[in-house]
């Protein structure tokens, strides 16, 4: 099962021996046995999955390649057959006061990658061990999620209907994750908290989905951390091949939503699309990669999280469209959404960098969260020194 066993691996050492799948960082200690290997990583011994148990299905690049690209192609052709059908059913996003595009563009681009998302991953717990059951109610509460935010896209459907909707896919996605024995906060806090950051976290990519090319430049990196992140660390082919299929498909999407955008994901897949990367991102949080998990979507949750509070104090619903955003105000500046997406993906593989080297380096998890802030703190400076007036004379 792809669900975080670790209190029932912690008692069951049997079924992981020869297994170098523990539950911290230590999996990624360098190589100290014999000269040879100095300066490389200690593969694991076995391909283990997110439960511990060892698996038969080879854990290669290549296999993890392969879907990545299966899912860049998909998307392409999905959402290239998609447009027109949404351009005659009139599925249309119009500009209006806190838009940030000039003309009426398709939006429910999100239908071709959430079909083509859900589709791999279904054939990928099919192949690859480690998915399991847990992956149907998943896959399920996902596809619901993505129902209601195309009916969301053509309606505009009230928040006391959407709100409800989410947390009941949430409180499924929590059911699916076991937690560590011994919690400080004891299993039911524990299970709350996780279910709070969940729903922000697809919320607020909701929220970032505003400008063209950054929720596709966005959803790449962080499918393209947790697919690499899993390489590294042995988390089993499962892991690997799903951050593949996300990263995949976002690319295909992008090549459709780069500036000047032919069409918009829509909540149909922003919602989706942040449901299903936090459910990877909990995963790495609880196998015990917890500072990897927070450093990947750094930039979305800084964003995100100080507009929100800026909202918030100033007394605004903070659920309304706005375009207060960082990146929305920089575009805004710039006359331009290129170079804001662009800036975005160069701080979002910064971080990757960064994470990957935290994986060689057991104990510098804090010091690389100080990086990856440091490295998000700059872009928002950047941003918003773009809005200061330039001075003359």
């Amino acid at each position: 099962m792809m669900s975080v066993q670790v209190a029932e691996v912690a008692h069951d050492p049997d079924e992981r021996q020869g297994c170098t799948h523990a539950n911290s960082l230590a999996r990624a200690v360098p190589s100290r046995q014999g000269t040879a290997a100095q300066g490389s990583f200690a593969a694991p011994a076995k391909h283990c999955g997110l439960d511990g148990r060892e698996y038969k299905s080879p854990m290669t690049e290549l296999t993890v390649l392969a879907v990545g690209l299966v899912s860049l192609l998909a998307s392409w052709l999905a959402t290239k057959a998609l447009l027109p059908a949404l351009r005659r059913g009139g599925v249309l996003d119009r500009p209006g006061a806190r838009s940030s595009h000039i003309q009426p563009t398709p939006r429910g681009g999100g239908v071709a990658v959430m079909t083509v998302v859900l589709t791999v991953w279904l054939g990928v717990s099919q192949y690859a061990e480690g998915l399991g059951d847990t992956v149907w109610p998943i896959l399920a509460a996902t596809a619901g999620l993505s129902a209601l935010g195309f009916l969301d896209d053509v309606s505009d459907l009230p928040i006391w209907l959407r709100l409800p909707a989410q947390l009941c896919a949430v409180g499924i996605g929590v059911a699916m994750l076991p937690l560590p024995a011994g919690t400080p906060l004891g299993p039911l806090a524990t299970a709350l908290a996780l279910g709070v950051i969940w729903l922000w976290f697809v919320n607020l990519y909701n929220f970032m989905d505003g400008i063209d090319g950054l929720a596709g430049v966005q959803t790449a990196s962080l499918g393209l951390g947790v697919a690499a992140v899993a390489l590294i660390a042995g988390l089993g082919l499962a892991l690997a091949c799903a951050g593949a299929a996300l990263a995949g498909a976002a690319l295909g999407f992008l090549y459709w939503n780069w500036a000047p955008a032919r069409l918009f994901l829509g909540d149909v897949g922003s919602v989706g699309l942040g449901y299903l990367v936090g459910f990877l991102l909990l995963q790495l949080a609880l196998a015990g990669y917890w500072a990897v998990a927070v450093m990947l979507p750094f930039y979305y949750l800084a964003d995100a999280s100080i507009t929100l509070g800026r909202r918030l104090l100033g007394g605004e619903a903070f659920w309304r469209p706005h375009r207060q955003h960082y990146y929305q105000r920089a575009a805004r500046s710039l006359g331009a959404h290129a170079p804001v997406s662009r800036t975005v993906l160069i701080a979002n593989l910064t971080i990757l960098a960064i994470a990957l080297v935290v994986l060689m380096f057991p104990g510098t998890e804090w010091l690389g969260l100080a990086l990856a802030a440091a490295t998000v703190g700059i872009v928002l400076a950047y941003f918003a020194r773009l809005e200061q007036p330039v001075r003359r004379g």
